[in-house]
This record gives structure tokens, C-alpha cells and sequence, in this order.
């Protein structure tokens, strides 16, 4: 099932949590590549110092103003793109970032997408004593830039719905369901700056999960 506005018009912790297990699926011309969402970060409004928005409505963060489901692409280091969805209700800035998947369908497609080795084996015991061909599958996209590659998603995604019928990049429900007991929180990644709140526990990932980003 395609998701709609209402799931993501609620309490961004509560959406960043409930889109684990739920399913990314980008359309490439008659390709849908998909990946299991397996870790999320919460970023939770205007006063939340780690949010963009934090510095206001700037070219930048516009879009974080927009009605809940609108997709947030920026980029950093100048290279790795980072893929959010906005939550919450319209002209309140919030939004998940969605940091890591674990990747389901047309999988040789992201191998390609980030010039990586194919390999023929997806399940693996641990990140511990894996080959070269195992270890590129399993880092395949285990980080928000990772993602951004493996599905071919940039800029020209921003602002657009993934809640559209005829939207190229959104998120389904398949049925699976992830426990309160499977679900980890943390502190988010790399917002030493954020005063009190980068001590926040606003990251979430499936316990034990492989493809959870290794930060």
C-alpha cells in the first residue's frame, strides 16, 4: 500500500519510528528498485537546533514548509545527497531522514547505480568475515549518501510528492511489522553542533539489522 498524507501529517518521532519496515521504491522508466527502510533520524521543528529550519525559511529549507509527504533532498560535502520527508502539518518545519535501507528488488540495478561488484549472495551472518563481493552488497546502501546513489536520487526530487499518485519516489507498506522491543534509539549522527540537542535520542534502527549504517 502506497503511503498516503496522513501517515506522515503526525508527530514526526512517531513517523520516523513507524517508517521502519515500511519499503523505498523508486521508478526508473519501467523499473522499481526498493529497499526495506532500516534506520531514520527525527527532526523535529523550528527549535530543534539540529533541524534545518532552525535558522528559519530559507531558499534551503522552503520546502520543509510544504504539506506532509513532500520530499527534502539536499546535499552535503558537496557530493552525497540525503533524501527526508516532511511531517508534520504544512508551514511546520519537521522532517525524517531516512539514513539507511536494506535493499529488496532489482538489486543489480544499485549495484551499478554505485559501480560496486555484484554478488550473487544477500543473507550473511555478520559484517565480521565477509569477501570483497559481500562486503560491497552489505555497505550498498547503509548511509543516507549510500541510498541517495544506490536509487538514483538528487535534487531534481526535491519538493515533489511521494504521496502522488504518479510520484517516482515513494514509500509502501508491505505488512511487515517491527516490535517496540526491535527498534533502538540513539543519538542522531554528526550534530555536535546542536547544543542540548544533539544529545537527543532521535535516531531509530531495527536491532540487529546488517544494513543499519556502522557510524
Amino acid at each position: 500500500m502506497h503511503l498516503n498524507s496522513h501517515f506522515f501529517k503526525r508527530n514526526t518521532v512517531l513517523v520516523a519510528q513507524d517508517l521502519l519496515g515500511k519499503f523505498l521504491v523508486r521508478k526508473i522508466g519501467k523499473n522499481k528498485l526498493s529497499g526495506m527502510i532500516v534506520e531514520t533520524e527525527a527532526y523535529v521543528g523550528p527549535h530543534d537546533l539540529a533541524c534545518h529550519a532552525s535558522k528559519g525559511k530559507t531558499d534551503r529549507t522552503k520546502v520543509m514548509f510544504e504539506p506532509a509527504g513532500t520530499w527534502y533532498v539536499y546535499m552535503i560535502y558537496g557530493m552525497y545527497y540525503c533524501l527526508n520527508i516532511v511531517t508534520e502539518a504544512k508551514n511546520y518545519p519537521s522532517a525524517v531522514l531516512i539514513r539507511a535501507l536494506e535493499p529488496t528488488n532489482l538489486i543489480e540495478f544499485m549495484v551499478k547505480n554505485r559501480n560496486l561488484v555484484p554478488s550473487s549472495q544477500l543473507s550473511v551472518p555478520s559484517r565480521k568475515k565477509l569477501s570483497t563481493d559481500h562486503w560491497a552488497l552489505i555497505t550498498l546502501s547503509d548511509g543516507p549518501g549510500k541510498l541517495c546513489r544506490a536509487l538514483r536520487i538528487d535534487k531534481k526530487l526535491n519538493c515533489t510528492s511521494a504521496v502522488s499518485k504518479d510520484a517516482k519516489l515513494y514509500i509502501e507498506d508491505r505488512g511487515v511489522k517491527i516490535s517496540k522491543a526491535k527498534i533502538v534509539k540513539s543519538k542522531r549522527i554528526g550534530v555536535a553542533y546542536a547544543g542540548s540537542w544533539k544529545d537527543r535520542k532521535l535516531r531509530f534502527y531495527i536491532k540487529g539489522n546488517q544494513f543499519v549504517s556502522q557510524v
